[in-house]
């Protein structure tokens, strides 16, 4: 009976084991660079990798960043996002990197979530108003930002960033994946195409119907 118990017990440890090394394996290759050809390529988390022999300087680079984005939009924000689609050294590599321009006072990075990574913020300009909100119970946290200041957003989490200031405001966002992905809250809820049934935000969100038609005839800035 003893053995029998030791030898579940063992599964289990090994099962939950896998579990956890299958989310982030160790990599098996210095690098592997996405290619869009599958010729003479290996399939590896989402791309094709790349001769590791045909990799140059390029393929792990990227101007521009410095160049302000244009913020002439509803939301008053231009978000500069730097993945494996721009920089194809990424692939597997579990990190991107965003610039985040806002306009005076009012510039909103508007409440999203980042299914695949998590956030880490450095204001290099202006004043910001962030924060995140937890899981059920759905508790605030919030914090002004300052030049110099850092602040993070945990994955999967709904968070912003406001611009407080009577000047431009820039930030530099560092994310842990090379495809974070985003999910703009008011434009997936209200944008989305197929629209969702009126019916159904009607009572989520507990307001009339006439205003969640209103609400989806809207157009829905992407600042991507």
């Amino acid at each position: 009976m003893k053995g029998a118990h030791f030898l579940v017990a063992f599964v289990l440890l090994a099962l939950s084991s896998s579990f956890a090394f299958a989310f982030d394996p160790s990599p098996l290759q210095d690098f592997c660079v996405a290619i869009n050809d599958p010729k003479d390529g290996v399939f590896v988390n989402g791309k094709f990798c790349r001769d590791p022999m045909l990799a140059t300087a390029n393929d792990f680079s990227l101007s521009g960043l410095n160049i302000p984005g244009n913020t002439s939009n509803q939301v008053g924000s231009n978000v500069t996002l730097l993945n494996v689609d721009k920089i194809p050294g990424l692939n597997t590599l579990g990190i991107s990197i965003a610039r985040i321009d806002f306009a005076p006072y009012g510039g909103l990075n508007p409440p999203h979530i980042h299914p695949r990574a998590t956030e880490i913020l450095v204001v290099l300009e202006g004043t910001l108003y962030v924060g995140f909100v937890t899981s059920n119970p759905n508790r605030l946290i919030t914090k002004v930002l300052n030049a110099g200041d850092v602040f993070v957003f945990p994955i999967g989490l709904i968070h912003f960033q406001f611009n407080i200031g009577n000047t431009n405001a820039v930030a530099i966002a560092g994310l842990s994946s090379q495809n974070p992905g985003v999910i703009t809250i008011a434009n997936a809820v209200f944008g989305s195409n197929p629209p969702i049934n009126p019916d159904v935000l009607a009572k989520a969100f507990q307001l009339d119907k006439n205003v969640v038609n209103y609400l989806q005839k809207q157009f829905w800035v992407n600042n991507h």
